[in-house]
């Protein structure tokens, strides 16, 4: 694994809060940046990691989504869809997309970016070697020792190890009903199934948690909640508001159709049993979440959410640092 100066690694976090400012400054302050390439045009990607190298000299990241197609039930989508029907607002027809990863990843072997990270699934072996050969360390996101040993077989260098508290969709291959290992769990049973280097992501919010993690056999922490409302990340107002505004969290398909931890509102109440469908939910509410109304909107949010600080990248990095 590529070495830091400071064991802390800044989550992808798709969807807006992941900026060219918030990966290089992490990267300038001694940790890792990362750029989240889910849901972006592959052009708007390439133009992201450009404007990254304009920031920064040091090393960066970048994560895909690996989707695969599986067989969804159209039934209980087209029953979540006449559900949804009450707050009036007409919803986008539901499909299957798989974030241009071919395209995003041939785009990445031009750009030999440091460290490609890849989500919901492994990427193919094939593909792993072709990033290696390009100069890109490969890092591959796993909640169990299944996927662990699976990522380590495809030629993966590092490890993410997603625990119980991560904000945000679970890593995990599937999506099915947990169980879902909290992080000094999860750093535990790989480490006696691996020999790669394992980065801890869930629950990071402060140094205590660093150590925890590096003590647990951690090479480095993972943290993208902490990150939410500083200066530099794409956060949006209404997301930053709902951070400041406290509560709880809980994992919800409501939003995407797939398990993801998200501060609990009104829509996360109404909608218990959303259907496991990604990302066809994700589509199909996309009008709801861009209506305006807060009550609507996802806020994806790890379990320590209330610790996030308003401040520059940079020192929120120094807070972290064990």
């Amino acid at each position: 694994m590529i070495e830091l100066r400071v064991p802390v690694v800044q989550a992808p976090m798709a969807g807006g809060p992941s900026t060219p400012e918030l990966a290089a400054a992490v990267s300038n302050a001694g940790g890792l940046g990362f750029l989240a390439g889910g849901y972006l045009p592959p052009d708007r990607l390439r133009d992201q990691v450009r404007r990254t190298r304009e920031l920064t000299r040091e090393r960066f990241g970048v994560n895909l989504f690996v989707l695969e197609a599986h067989a969804v039930d159209d039934a209980a989508v087209a029953a979540y869809a006449r559900e949804l029907e009450q707050y009036g607002v007409e919803l986008a027809a539901p499909r299957f997309d798989d974030d241009s990863f071919a395209e995003k990843v041939e785009l990445l072997l031009g750009e030999r970016v440091p460290v490609v990270s890849a989500t919901f699934a492994c990427p193919p072996p094939a593909t792993i070697e072709s990033l290696r050969s390009a100069g890109s360390e490969v890092w591959v996101t796993v909640t169990s020792r299944d996927e662990a040993r699976t990522a380590r077989d495809a030629g993966a260098d590092v490890l993410v190890a997603q625990g119980a508290e991560a904000g945000g969709h679970r890593g995990s291959w599937t999506d099915a009903d947990g169980p879902d290992l909290p992080v000094l769990e999860l750093l535990a049973a790989l480490r006696d199934a691996v020999d790669l280097p394992l980065v801890a992501a869930g629950g990071i919010a402060d140094s205590d948690a660093v150590r925890a993690v590096l003590a647990a056999g951690a090479v480095a922490a993972q943290a993208g909640t902490a990150f939410l409302l500083s200066q530099e990340a794409g956060t949006n107002e209404a997301h930053r508001s709902a951070i400041r505004g406290g509560g709880e969290t809980t994992v919800t398909r409501a939003f995407s159709g797939r398990r993801a931890r998200a501060i609990v509102n009104e829509f996360v109440r109404a909608h218990p049993n959303a259907p496991s469908a990604f990302p066809h939910v994700l589509f199909m509410t996309a009008p709801l979440r861009r209506s305006g109304d807060p009550a609507l909107r996802n806020f994806l949010a790890g379990v320590h959410f209330a610790q996030a600080k308003e401040l520059p990248a940079a020192e929120i990095v120094a807070r972290l640092s064990p």
